[in-house]
């Protein structure tokens, strides 16, 4: 990873600019910002109440829960393709 490019690329998520460092592609840490506003414009409708650090934590919750979720059936799916093997 050290010799990997760290790059600098700028976002806007809910009206918000945050500059991301790493060393994804910049259409990559593009797509993953529109997802998390995507997110988080979904819960705020549903919640109009929420200020921006309830509303990011109940984002990173939401997405860590389709995470797991995807995490355990990719995790089934391996075990049924060794059980084929």
């Amino acid at each position: 990873m050290a010799d990997e490019k760290r790059t600098k690329i700028t976002v806007e998520i809910k009206d918000k600019e945050y500059t991301i460092v790493g060393t994804e592609s910049k259409e990559h840490v593009e797509y993953v910002a529109h997802l998390v506003n995507e997110k988080m414009n979904e819960i705020h409708q549903a919640n109009k109440h929420l200020d921006t650090t309830k509303l990011a934590v109940l984002t990173a919750i939401n997405t860590m829960n389709d995470f797991v979720k995807l995490q355990e059936e990719f995790d089934e799916l391996m075990k049924l393709i060794e059980e084929e093997n």
